[in-house]
This record gives structure tokens, sequence and C-alpha cells, in this order.
């Protein structure tokens, strides 16, 4: 667990405050250290529900994910040659974002249940081999795009279940 904090909690508000926070002073440091704090807080809750949680989801985005979200962006503006003083305000809101998912009760799916042992689909094949493609090409962007859209899904995810959840079941004919 310390190792986990270190290096998903601290590695990326450390990468992150130096690069385009410090600017911003205060608020830079204390959207860093409200992702720190999130951190420690949702591997604490990842711990206690370890042997209570559906293996099917995650509740609060993981804080691999969160990290991989606030280095990604810290990656691509690099990439792209973006200035830290003219991305200050969205490495604040990337920062603070990831920080607050990671405490959040959204539901992000865990890829436990995935079972490689069986035949995969051809579809599957043909994605990874997609995947691995764009991400030679692109690593920055195809990263942090899928770590958003993983950010994203935990939004889209939850609410589809409260849908589900409120409708009501189809009348007996």
């Amino acid at each position: 667990s310390l190792a986990d904090m270190v290096s998903f909690g601290l590695a990326p508000a450390v990468l992150a405050f130096p690069w385009g926070l410090w600017p911003l002073k205060r608020l830079g440091w204390a959207a860093g250290f409200i992702y720190v704090t999130a951190t420690a807080m949702r591997l604490a809750r990842f711990n206690t529900m370890l042997e209570v949680g559906d293996k099917r989801w995650f509740q609060g985005m993981p804080s691999p994910s969160a990290a991989a979200l606030v280095a990604g962006f810290v990656f691509i503006a690099d990439d792209y040659a973006i200035a830290p003083a003219d991305a200050k305000w969205w490495a604040w809101g990337v920062t603070l974002f990831a920080g607050l998912i990671m405490v959040s009760n959204l539901k992000y799916y865990s890829f436990k249940t995935i079972n490689l042992k069986k035949s995969v689909p051809f579809v599957a094949v043909l994605f990874f081999v997609v995947f691995l493609a764009l991400l030679s090409y692109q690593p920055a962007v195809v990263l942090f795009g899928g770590f958003v859209l993983y950010a994203i899904s935990g939004f889209a995810v939850s609410g589809w279940l409260l849908l589900r959840r409120r409708r009501p079941p189809p009348a007996a004919p």
C-alpha cells in the first residue's frame, strides 16, 4: 500500500506541480494535496473492500488510472510542446478531477472478469492490433485519450446502472 501511495499518489502530484501547478501557488498546491489525499483514501477504501465488493466494478476510479490521467496530461502537453504556463489551469483541472473521481461512488469496470483462457473473439484481437499500431504512432495521444475515456466511463456506467434500477419492470401480458 505504501508503494502504491508513492507510485500512484505522490509521484503524479510531484510531476504535475513543478510542471504546471506551481504558477498557481496555493491553488496549485491545493490541487496536488487533494490528489495525494484522495489517493490515500482510495487505496484505504480498496483495501477494506477486498472481500465484500463486487469484483466486476471498482468504486471510484482506480488510483493507477488516475495517476495515468495526470501523468498522461503532462506527457501529451510535453509531446506537443505546450508551455506549462499556458496549460496551468488545464493541469489544475485534470489533477483535481482525477483526485475527486477516485473518491467518488462512480462504478468503473475492473477487467477482472476477462477470461483469456477461453477463445478470444476476432474483433477483440483486431481491436488490440489496431490499438498497438495507434500506440506506436502516437503514444501520448492514445494513452491519455484511453484514460480520459475510462474516466468518463464511470459517469456513463453509473448513470446507466441508476437508470436501470429506477426503471419499472415490464408488465406481464
